[in-house]
């Protein structure tokens, strides 16, 4: 939907809402009605076509003057990428200390006791 000058009185625009459209999407919403989208630490993101808009500045809905820059960070699509750290990073326990241990459950074993190396 095109928005005209008129419709405002001052010449705005009104941000469309951005979040949750692939990047080449957001890229044409915006550029309907005559703004820039950028984003932010992605030199790449001309390019970038399956990534999701996951928050947007400003809001949507905002007037801002036409050409305005619209900043948007993206995320992967579902089930792409963003698996992070896997493995436990806490603190692990103090070395001594029994340590308890089960048998496998259901099979009615009582608990075995082990002594720390």
């Amino acid at each position: 939907m095109r928005m005209t000058p008129e419709e405002y009185g001052t010449g705005d625009v009104r941000v469309p809402r951005l979040v949750g459209l692939m990047a080449v999407d957001a890229r044409e919403s915006a550029r309907a009605r005559g703004l820039v989208v950028d984003a932010p630490g992605r030199p790449d993101f001309p390019h970038a076509v399956v990534d999701y808009v996951v928050r947007q500045y400003p809001q949507p809905g905002t007037p801002v003057p036409r050409h305005s820059v619209v900043h948007v960070w993206l995320d992967f699509g579902e089930g792409e990428g963003g698996g992070g750290v896997r493995e436990p990073r806490g603190p692990l326990p103090p070395p001594g200390g029994p340590r308890r241990e089960l048998e496998e459950p259901g099979a009615g074993a009582p608990l075995v006791v082990l002594s720390s190396p």
